[in-house]
């Protein structure tokens, strides 16, 4: 029987040099902003959590004492070492695991940073609590993920797409559900910012070799659509979209 991990693990493993190149991750207003807000950071260790192909890490490791970028996957840790390497980034390590249990020490991180990783998590309330644990008191965080508009007709065309892309994913949660979550974690939100995100159709669903009947299931599905869901994604005629993203800042007490 295939676990959820499992699943998430073969996703990504054979993906990982897709998701190094992808303009999507490796650039954008909210890794501008991720820098924004480390100014001033030269003394903490960070934790990027759900590291992919370590664009959030990269962008992170020249304002920062060290960074630790932790992912599930074998081969976008040893993507992100390799490019570490080749950036000259000598304060990058990696460490292999699952969001839910990390296998480090309580208070032993200033910082815990995570981008775009969240919406394939297993139990994304576990993950904070483990957040929480691994932050020193006063510890501080920033998380990046695409989020749910909130109402049930917007958020249904989101997670369909999402799920027929990649069978992995889970869900992109609302801003109410982050708020939650962090709530519940003992985690307490200090700032939020919003961005949005354009998807371009064909590099969406190759970079995750979206099999050929699912990607006719997404075009199908959009042609079905209410002029309201088609303005708020902005669908175009080829299939490409613009996705919400919020930036989450938040401290442990």
């Amino acid at each position: 029987m295939k676990t959820h991990h499992q699943a998430v693990y073969q996703q990504f493993d054979e993906q990982a040099n897709a998701y190094l190149t992808s303009q999507v991750h490796a650039q954008g207003e909210d890794l501008l902003a991720l820098q924004r807000l480390l100014q001033g950071c030269q003394a903490e260790d960070v934790l990027d959590l759900g590291c992919g192909a370590g664009h959030a890490s990269f962008y992170t490791a020249p304002w920062v004492k060290s960074v630790t970028a932790y992912d599930l996957s074998d081969s976008m840790l040893s993507v992100v070492a390799k490019n570490a390497q080749e950036r000259q980034l000598t304060n990058i390590a990696t460490c292999k695991g699952t969001a839910e249990q990390l296998p480090f020490a309580d208070n032993h991180f200033d910082r815990v940073i995570s981008r775009y990783s969240a919406h394939h998590w297993h139990d994304v309330e576990k993950a904070l609590r483990e957040v929480r644990r691994v932050l020193k008191v006063g510890g501080k965080g920033i998380f990046i993920d695409v989020v749910s508009p909130g109402h049930p007709l917007l958020d249904i065309y989101l997670q369909t797409v999402e799920v027929l892309r990649d069978t992995s994913h889970i869900r992109d949660y609302s801003a109410g559900e982050w708020a939650g979550m962090f709530n519940n974690a003992g985690l307490f939100v200090s700032g939020v910012q919003s961005f949005r995100l354009p998807l371009e159709f064909t590099s969406w669903v190759e970079r995750m070799r979206t099999p050929q009947p699912l990607v006719e299931a997404i075009r199908q599905f959009q042609n079905t659509l209410s002029d309201e869901v088609k303005h708020h994604f902005a669908l175009q005629a080829d299939g490409s979209f613009t996705s919400d993203v919020m930036l989450f800042e938040f401290h442990r007490q």
